[in-house]
């Protein structure tokens, strides 16, 4: 184990309206909120931010042209109900979909899928979706990288899961995948997770060991890299 998931976060033309979105469907509270960055957190648990980037184009999916990248799968008991309400909220439906899960676009153009499951609680983030040209690598990269265990490894698709309530990372195979090319604008990066590691220095060394790539940009307590399929990844710290 590298380091551990700590955010899920999202880019946004209007990140506020987007963090105002998930918070009111997922059942989550604003844990701060400033001029470029929301955070909510999940009533499961999840912990989500929402970056300000104001000239970020919307995902083309299905298309490649600008591929949403990852996603959110969300687990409901009834998905007609699901369905009525994300679309109340601002959602809109999107290609895809079949009898056990529909997908949709949140306002600022991301797919999520609402998936059908046997559960008390009306709605609940199952994992964090990446696509990618090969699951079976980046399932690997990320279990190092994250200290998660292999459950499921085939040649369409992968999965890991882990301790906590932000547990589950799945890997999809999509033919012709086109990453963003961070920090191109013409190929942007739609969501990037957050990493928390101790020592960012020997965090970093492993990373690279492991598969990761330094990528452009830095911060007092975040640095930039691309996982083995071209995502934008930070690995974040605390600094005294």
């Amino acid at each position: 184990m590298i380091g551990s998931l700590k955010t899920v976060v999202f880019d946004a033309p209007d990140h506020r309206a987007l963090a105002a979105f998930y918070a009111e469907l997922l059942g989550g509270e604003h844990l701060d909120d400033s001029e470029d960055w929301v955070t909510v957190r999940t009533a499961d648990g999840w912990r989500l931010g929402f970056q300000l980037a104001p000239d970020l184009p919307r995902s083309t999916w299905p298309s490649q042209e600008l591929p949403e990248q990852l996603h959110l799968d969300l687990f409901v008991p009834d998905l007609s109900a699901a369905v009525q309400r994300a679309e109340f909220l601002g959602a809109t439906p999107a290609a895809g979909g079949g009898e056990t899960f529909v997908v949709l676009t949140d306002p600022a153009g991301h797919p999520f899928c609402l998936c059908v499951h046997e559960q008390d609680e009306p709605i609940g983030v199952f994992c964090i979706a990446l696509d990618c040209p090969d699951p079976a690598e980046l399932a690997h990269f990320y279990a190092a990288l994250l200290g998660m265990q292999i459950v499921q490894l085939a040649k369409d698709g992968a999965w890991l899961t882990g301790e906590g309530p932000m547990a589950n990372v799945t890997f999809s195979r999509v033919t012709d995948y086109n990453p963003p090319r961070w920090p191109d604008p013409a190929a942007p990066q739609q969501l990037h997770v957050d990493v928390r590691v101790e020592d960012v220095d020997t965090a970093e060394q492993r990373a690279l060991a492991v598969g990761a790539t330094r990528l452009p940009g830095e911060g007092e307590n975040w640095r930039v890299y691309a996982d083995p399929a071209g995502h934008p990844f930070c690995l974040v710290y605390d600094v005294e």
